[in-house]
């Protein structure tokens, strides 16, 4: 996630699982990849907006099953604030939109966003 003038950059996603939703750009890391460098990259891509990693706000496990209770996957989600260094926000790689919002747009979005964004965004900007 990339932090702003006390607004974070969403991404609504154009794949699954959360296709439709909004949510922080990011992605896998690739083997090798220090995380700071992959928080980086896949903010860049995502978004092209460069930025400079740091600190780990939390994890979160997302664990999702079939409708027979059979694991499906089970990821991983290590959030990184990123501060904007350069770009303008632009949708690219798996996103369809990309905009800026204040903590309180990002609650009136509850039911638009991924699990856990509005309780992350209050992490990452102390709200």
């Amino acid at each position: 996630m990339v932090a702003r003038d006390r607004r974070l950059l969403l991404v609504r996603r154009a794949n699954p699982p959360d296709r439709g939703l909004w949510g922080f750009p990011g992605g896998r890391i690739e083997p090798g990849e220090p995380l700071f460098e992959a928080a980086v990259r896949e903010l860049r891509e995502e978004t092209g907006i460069e930025g400079e990693a740091g600190p780990v706000l939390t994890a979160l496990d997302v664990i999702r099953n079939d409708e027979h209770g059979r694991l499906t996957h089970h990821f991983v989600l290590v959030a990184v604030l990123c501060h904007w260094r350069a770009g303008t926000a632009v949708a690219a790689d798996d996103a369809l939109e990309a905009a800026w919002f204040t903590l309180p747009e990002i609650a009136a979005r509850r039911a638009e966003s991924s699990r856990d964004v509005e309780a992350v965004a209050r992490l990452a900007l102390g709200g």
